[in-house]
């Protein structure tokens, strides 16, 4: 499905189930948004206190870490409101309260465009399909519709925090075991590098980081058609107008 062009779109709201999780998936692209001026927000489920290399920080250290990386793998991307739900990584669930933290944070931004993660299993790449992963991705769409746009859903944050009912145009989805839509990012594949390099605690070991990530990318540019040479990112697009 052909995506709204970007000049129809003035605001991005990207909504991931850990930290380095969209700049792993979708910072190339991203990249690309905020240069055409378009305010992309950023919102985090959890703080990824699960992930990085043993014994490096304690789990106790590892949400504060975590949440520095990711402030400054923003700013790499010239984004600065990041919003951090705190819900405890690895027990992440699609639950009501999620559900009505993600509306808060669309009726807050107004989105035209929210980017997230599959919430279909994908089979041929497991890494893509972590419980969080699917987890985030499902409440966010729960989040786009009904509720975002339902006067009569989660009335509270209308009348004790003013948020008004939001209705998003389109979903772009990470991960997605079958993308029909991708961007050619090998003009901003060193700004994608550079954003994952400040998730040190997960990254700084892999010494092949940039390898990994032009074969990634060439292979979905394969995928999409894409000259050879060329390096991509890949999404699934729905249409929630």
């Amino acid at each position: 499905m052909e995506p709204l062009a970007d000049s129809e779109i003035k605001r991005v709201l990207v909504v991931n189930a850990h930290p380095d999780d969209s700049d792993f998936g979708a910072s190339g692209t991203i990249a690309q948004w905020v240069q055409k001026g378009i305010e992309v927000t950023y919102v985090l489920c959890t703080n990824g206190d699960q992930g990085g290399e043993e014994s490096e920080y304690t789990k106790e250290e590892m949400p504060a870490v975590r949440q520095r990386e990711q402030r400054a793998a923003c700013a790499v991307l010239g984004i600065s409101d990041v919003t951090f739900l705190n819900y405890v990584d690895g027990h992440l669930e699609a639950t009501i309260a999620l559900r009505k933290d993600i509306v808060r944070q669309i009726r807050r931004v107004k989105p035209d465009r929210i980017v997230c993660q599959s919430p279909e299993r994908n089979w041929e790449r497991i890494g893509a399909s972590h419980p969080d992963h699917l987890a985030a991705g499902e409440a966010t769409i729960q989040a786009v519709y009904p509720d975002a746009r339902n006067p009569y859903a989660f009335t509270d944050l209308m009348e004790n925090e003013g948020l008004q009912p939001w209705k998003v145009k389109e979903v772009w989805m990470q991960g997605h075991a079958h993308p029909d839509h991708f961007v050619d990012i090998t003009s901003t594949f060193d700004i994608k590098l550079k954003t994952l390099k400040e998730h040190a605690s997960q990254t700084a070991h892999n010494t092949e980081l940039e390898n990994m990530l032009r074969e990634w990318g060439q292979r979905n540019a394969s995928f999409g058609g894409l000259p050879e040479g060329r390096i991509a990112e890949a999404f699934k697009i729905v249409n929630t107008n």
